[in-house]
């Protein structure tokens, strides 16, 4: 059933997917090459190469700051992951690339005809309103990426044949920021989902959800970096180290909110000091 609301807003989010499509394909493609293409196939690409160019320009420029700019100040020289292992999770991730980016490009048009609860101006409903959703929204994708993650590890089928993938990456020497995507691309998709899905529950500015899912790249980079950044409350590398090496804590995505409310949190400062 469309909403009504979203339904009067179509020809605003359309000309916004028109724009963003015109900023990442004007570039690349001629008029006469892209105009004949199917609009969602327009979406998509632009998604695809929105991502691409996320997933390298972060990794890369991460991967340099700390294993040749700050060579041996935050990692280890004997815990740099090898050349072969980031070939390996570059590679992963470029397969399920055009498979992720179906989910943005399926939200998108579910959005354009009206079946969502987004907006795509703030002044259509101003800045109380339009922080109050977007709080919202991000405590349900809080709450969603937390339990499909622990889904994925708690239902046998699901870990074996598709967050397995992801977790061959389990030592500090095997993580690097370029493992942050290296799913299957179901497993990818659904820890995505949360993000659209919330859309359904919440009326939420649609630019900033594109902006909160694209920014999944970057922040996917940074928790695979090994480097605990003891910026609390967020759920940083040090404690997605743990989850990579324990396989039971840690399932949370931006903060530790989740894991501390269902018990699975485990600190990695406590960690450090039994160590010692």
């Amino acid at each position: 059933m469309e909403n009504p609301l979203t339904n009067e807003y179509g020809p605003f989010f359309a000309d916004d997917t028109d724009w963003y499509n015109d900023i990442v394909l004007g570039t690349l493609l001629p008029h006469f090459m892209r105009d004949p293409l199917p609009r969602f196939f327009q979406t998509w690409l632009r998604n695809y190469i929105g991502g691409v160019l996320l997933y390298f320009i972060s990794g890369f420029a991460w991967c340099f700051y700390i294993y040749y700019f700050k060579r041996n100040v935050f990692i280890p020289k004997d815990a740099i992951p090898s050349r072969k292992a980031m070939l390996l999770q570059i590679s992963v991730a470029m397969k399920a690339m055009p498979w992720y980016s179906l989910l943005p490009t399926i939200s998108e048009y579910l959005t354009e005809i009206g079946w969502t609860k987004s907006f795509p101006r703030l002044d259509h409903v101003g800045w109380l309103p339009y922080l109050s959703y977007l709080a919202i929204y991000v405590v349900i994708v809080e709450f969603g990426i937390y339990w499909m993650h622990r889904e994925l590890h708690d239902i046998k089928p699901l870990y074996k044949y598709l967050h397995a993938t992801h977790h061959i990456y389990n030592k500090q020497n095997t993580l690097s920021p370029f493992a942050g995507l290296a799913f299957h691309p179901l497993d990818g998709i659904l820890q995505a989902l949360p993000h659209s899905i919330a859309l359904f529950i919440v009326p939420v500015h649609f630019t900033a959800h594109l902006a909160l899912l694209f920014i999944e790249a970057i922040w996917t980079a940074n928790i695979h970096d090994c480097i605990h950044g003891k910026v609390w409350p967020v759920m940083g590398a040090g404690y997605h180290t743990i989850h990579h090496t324990t396989y039971r804590h840690n399932y949370g995505h931006y903060t530790i909110w989740m894991d501390w409310m269902f018990g699975t949190l485990r600190d990695p400062e406590e960690d450090e000091g039994k160590k010692i």
